[in-house]
């Protein structure tokens, strides 16, 4: 059964503080992944943990497949326009099998791959973003799901993405919310973590 926790957004609950401080006292390379729904402060989060442990997060963002090599429906799967394979084979196969990684960031809006950036074995990392969580990439150390209720998610979703909400909300919300529905991504999760602010 998952953990409930509730923070604000960047804020580490303690519990989960305790079980990551865990984590980095074993000496082992540990993977602890946050997905969530859009909105709700995954991004925060994990940058807020890498931070606190002093240990690199990568971003499931990065691993956007080129637009050359998506199928042509991809806006109507979920996940399709991840490179899953690559994430994998450069960053949490290595790792696993204590061997170093490799961070190399794609730029879907120059459409080119950033300069690569060392991700040593032995030690802890934070893999944040959308999918994390999907099968395919394997397990993890620990798992973390972040949430927030659907009036919350638009009242940030409208502040920050502006006159981009409309696609979230027609395209990005129900493709996510099908991933965490046939994977039942949530209820899988270690750790739960409400970051509801409405009202406040």
């Amino acid at each position: 059964m998952s953990a409930r926790m509730k923070a604000i957004p960047g804020e580490i609950p303690a519990e989960l503080r305790r079980r990551v401080e865990a984590l980095a006292r074993s000496g082992r390379t540990a993977i602890v992944a946050v997905d969530g729904r859009c909105g709700s402060g995954k991004t925060a989060l994990g940058v807020a943990l890498g931070r606190a442990f002093g240990c690199p997060v990568v971003h499931t963002d990065d691993y956007y497949l080129p637009f050359a090599r998506r199928s042509q429906n991809w806006k109507a799967t979920p996940a399709a326009n991840m490179d899953f394979a690559r994430l994998r084979a450069e960053v949490l196969d290595p790792l696993r099998e204590g061997r170093d990684g490799v961070y190399r960031p794609y730029d879907c809006h120059a459409d080119c791959f950033e300069a690569e950036i060392p991700v040593p074995a032995g030690s802890l990392l934070v893999l944040e973003g959308s999918y994390s969580h999907h099968p395919i990439l394997g397990g993890y150390d620990l798992t973390v799901f972040v949430t927030c209720p659907p009036a919350c998610q638009e009242q940030r979703l409208r502040v920050r993405e502006g006159e981009h909400y409309d696609m979230f909300r027609s395209c990005w919300i129900p493709l996510e919310e099908g991933y965490f529905r046939v994977f039942d991504i949530q209820n899988k999760a270690d750790c739960v973590v409400d970051t509801d602010t409405t009202g406040q």
